[in-house]
């Protein structure tokens, strides 16, 4: 064999190595590759996240092998939020995960180039997070947890008004920071005309004031609690449902947490199910999709939980159409 042929055959032989490593190669790179997502909260942290986590794992991806989440909680102190996606922005993350209202106007505001999607939150259009849930536009879509508007309020109030028959006053604790408490608050009041409801509403952004509407609700001779959604409120769940409980007053809130520490009925879609369709918009947008393109995702259900336990406590018998009703009841 002569010289020439025998690196002809070497060449040929190396070409069809390459041949048959490159797409092993490219594999190999495209694994190589970690996003990493920044997720900030101005609460503590919550189950929601791992469900949020668990979704993503459905889809392929691995804590620790091509997928970092840095997490950061305001631990009730919404002023901190600008700090917090500051740092995260600082890691560079391919996406932002924003809890509530808050962190989703803060996350917003923080960056009009990395990519935003929310969970948890209420009404995305009538707090200015997006411009319609269709189109949201800019950098920003996610997945929400209720409807906004006076229809919603309306429906909540008249679950407290089924479950606790003889009301005729009640006490509203909300948060005066957020951008739509007055907007929510005068929904509440429309809404109670129907029922014939004395509403009085309170302010509740803190743990002082949440101490002084107690006092209040005390003083007043409320006989019915509902609480508007806020990061802070939902965190101080077991708080409120201790004191109403005390004081033998039903109380509603939009989230399933209320009624599991022990308040007596809550309405809303899923926190879970809301950050696990934010999951989903992460991985699209992972893979290429720009959120303005993405719509928002809505609850496709929304629960109905009642605690039984704690209307035994209080001396209040739930109507059995309502009970009937009720996607869970805790015994």
């Amino acid at each position: 064999m002569t010289e020439l042929r025998m690196q002809s055959i070497v060449a040929s032989l190396g070409a069809v190595v390459l041949l048959l490593t490159a797409p092993a190669v490219a594999q190999t790179q495209q694994a190589a590759r970690v996003y990493r997502i920044g997720f900030v909260s101005p609460s503590f942290p919550s189950p929601s996240i791992e469900a949020f986590r668990r979704r993503l794992h459905e889809l392929g991806y691995v804590e620790g092998k091509n997928l970092v989440i840095e997490a950061r909680y305001g631990e009730g102190r919404a002023d901190r939020l600008p700090e917090l996606l500051a740092d995260l922005l600082r890691l560079k993350v391919d996406v932002l995960l924003a809890a509530s209202t808050p962190g989703a106007l803060a996350a917003k505001k923080a960056s009009a180039n990395v990519p935003v999607v929310f969970g948890g939150v209420l009404d995305p259009v009538g707090s200015g997070i997006v411009a319609s849930l269709a189109r949201p536009g800019g950098n920003i879509t996610g997945a929400t947890v209720g409807v906004g508007g006076v229809g919603f309020t309306g429906k909540c109030l008249e679950l407290l008004k089924e479950a606790a028959p003889g009301l005729s006053h009640v006490a509203v604790l909300l948060n005066p920071a957020r951008t739509l408490s007055a907007q929510y608050a005068g929904e509440i009041q429309l809404a109670a005309r129907t029922w014939k409801l004395k509403v009085e509403v309170l302010d509740a952004g803190n743990a002082a004031d949440l101490e002084r509407a107690f006092a209040a609700i005390t003083a007043s001779g409320a006989q019915g609690i509902f609480i508007a959604p806020d990061p802070f409120l939902t965190d101080s769940s077991a708080r409120i449902a201790q004191f109403a409980s005390g004081k033998r007053l039903p109380a509603f809130h939009f989230s399933r947490r209320f009624t599991e520490a022990g308040g007596l009925l809550s309405y809303g879609g899923s926190l879970d199910d809301s950050y696990r369709r934010a999951a989903t918009h992460v991985d699209r947008i992972l893979k290429g999709a720009k959120p303005a393109d993405l719509p928002v995702e809505q609850p496709t259900r929304f629960e109905l939980v009642i605690n039984l336990k704690t209307a035994k406590a209080i001396g209040l018998k739930i109507p059995q159409p309502l009970l009937l009703r009720a996607d869970q009841v805790i015994e």
